[in-house]
């Protein structure tokens, strides 16, 4: 049986608004910095990755994965952008992805839309290049420590973001923390062996094929086209992937039942293309590809803007 992806952020009316204007106030602030410091920073091999990555992200988050429990889990994707990006460009292209999701089809609130990037940009980001970094430094360069990294970045990236989602849901009052903390980080430190196996994978493809991709300063143009060939074909077999995509709710939503607060979930004000389901087609595989498709070319467009945007700046 085929699927729509079920929504997977935080929606509106499970923080409260002072909560949600405190992380608002700090996702805009670091984003800033990440512009400076991508200004600084970005070079030609980077401006495809972006975009092309954040195309692939929002394709492969659209492919819920099935948890124990009758939960499901799917990839965050700020690993992976950290490893071949660097923290500040994974910021600017998670952001991308959940302003997308937000804004086109209604995944996560527009209120409690900066804490959704805060916990999955930001913290997912900051969390990954923490880790790779400990790994690095433990490993000497060594090729284990990439690939070991990779993994535990993964896991940790979506650990402790479910654990800032969880403090942020006591802060409100939406869950005590002596619920929230333990439901949620019990559910998503399984759903992170999901994400750390996935960064694993794509960054061991990276190693295998590309492994100049992993070390800055290197440009070249055939680097160029593999990046556009290889994202692109992944991007559409995930998209064309997404009507399989579990049905079980996500570790948010089965935390928000558990416990009993999803009823304040608040309807989304838009509807553009909610649930993942593009509108006037009654087919609904073809109706969540035809989604799938969308937002990625829109996500490749906005994160390619943002690049080329930024490396004009610094040349």
């Amino acid at each position: 049986m085929l699927y729509s992806p079920a929504p997977m952020h935080i929606p509106d009316g499970f923080l409260s608004i002072p909560v949600a204007i405190i992380l608002w106030i700090l996702s805009i602030a670091l984003i800033a910095i990440a512009f400076r410091r991508v200004s600084s920073d970005l070079g030609e091999r980077e401006v495809p990755v972006m975009g092309v990555l954040a195309a692939a992200i929002f394709a492969g988050q659209m492919l819920n994965f099935s948890v124990t429990g009758g939960t499901s889990g799917h990839l965050l994707g700020a690993a992976l952008a950290t490893i071949l990006l660097g923290p500040w460009a994974s910021i600017l292209v998670l952001t991308c992805v959940v302003g997308i999701q937000a804004l086109i089809f209604q995944d996560g609130g527009l209120v409690v839309l900066g804490a959704n990037i805060f916990n999955m940009a930001i913290v997912g980001s900051f969390v990954a290049y923490a880790v790779v970094r400990l790994f690095q430094r433990l490993s000497g360069g060594r090729r284990w420590g990439i690939i070991g990294g990779s993994f535990a970045a993964g896991w940790a990236s979506i650990f402790i973001a479910a654990l800032a989602c969880a403090l942020e849901l006591a802060l409100s009052g939406t869950s005590p923390a002596n619920i929230a903390v333990p439901a949620m980080g019990g559910i998503h430190a399984l759903i992170g062996i999901g994400e750390g196996l996935i960064t694993l994978g794509a960054v061991t493809l990276v190693l295998a094929a590309r492994p100049d991709l992993l070390k800055s300063g290197q440009e070249h143009a055939r680097a160029t086209v593999w990046v556009w060939v290889t994202g692109g074909l992944i991007t559409l077999v995930l998209a064309v992937l997404s009507p399989l995509a579990s049905s079980h709710p996500d570790g948010l939503e089965w935390v928000a039942e558990q416990a009993g607060f999803l009823e304040k979930a608040r309807e989304p004000g838009l509807s553009i293309i909610p649930d993942y389901t593009f509108p006037g087609i009654s087919n609904e595989a073809v109706a969540t590809i035809l989604a799938g498709i969308v937002g990625s070319l829109l996500v490749l467009a906005v994160a390619l803007l943002v690049a080329y945007s930024r490396r004009r700046k610094s040349t």
